[in-house]
């Protein structure tokens, strides 16, 4: 079970040194060539992007945002989460900090009426399940519809089942965690909060995303998040869960 009633969150001070644009005054004429080759728009560091971690309780939610924060599994040191709580990290994506405020929800049903005033300015949302649960994998349909009611209708969602480590406990195939995600297009992979496995690279598929959003470039192609994680898969080959 997971808990994290009072997480203190995580101050990260930093200074953006982008070269100043200075005008051009020698030159009054402006030629579409010229628009095309202007500057892409700069990424604002400042920016915080409210990410919420959702699922039933006892899926790992705490326990995967500890490992991402710090690196590390603290095992039976959790209970359910009460209410909720959140921490503030920094995401280095493409030469720019990512910053990250991340919410770990209670998945209980008494907390639920909490977690949607969450919903309405979330950024992403983490959508978790257990993999050795059939019934907290039932139940995403269920938050997936809360998700769509409550949500920003842009808000990027990510399915994650979790407890990939437990095989030999397993009640739900990857494939069937696959062939749900395709059906409400969204992005998905397995994840071991214990190992680690996947966890870093959940949270930084998100941050390119909320990034490239933030400084999308007329001239350039349009970031696929799915694209990401398979290309990160195939790089990764045979030994992490995908």
């Amino acid at each position: 079970m997971e808990r994290m009633e009072s997480m203190e969150p995580i101050s990260a001070h930093y200074t953006t040194a982008y070269p100043e644009i200075q005008p051009d005054y020698g030159s009054t004429e402006t030629t579409e060539s010229q628009a095309k080759t202007s500057s892409p728009p700069i990424y604002d560091e400042e920016l915080v992007h409210k990410t919420i971690l959702v699922g039933d309780s006892g899926v790992g939610k705490t326990s995967l945002l500890v490992q991402f924060d710090q690196g590390k599994f603290i095992p039976g040191s959790f209970s359910a989460t009460v209410g909720i709580g959140f921490t503030n990290k920094v995401v280095p994506v493409d030469n720019v900090k990512i910053k990250l405020q991340i919410w770990d929800t209670a998945g209980q049903e008494r907390f639920r009426s909490v977690t949607h005033a969450y919903y309405r300015d979330a950024h992403a949302l983490l959508l978790l399940y257990d993999i050795t649960s059939k019934s907290s994998f039932d139940n995403i349909r269920a938050w997936l519809t809360e998700i769509h009611e409550y949500a920003q209708s842009d808000v990027v969602i990510m399915l994650l089942g979790n407890k990939a480590d437990m095989s030999s406990g397993r009640a739900i195939r990857r494939d069937q965690g696959e062939r749900l995600a395709r059906e409400y297009s969204v992005p998905f992979m397995e994840t071991s909060a214990k190992t680690g496995v996947n966890v870093q690279l959940a949270f930084t598929a998100v941050a390119k995303e909320l990034k490239h959003r933030a400084v999308q470039h007329p001239n350039k192609p349009k970031f696929q998040i799915h694209e990401y994680i398979e290309a990160q898969r195939e790089k990764s080959g045979c030994c992490s869960y995908f």
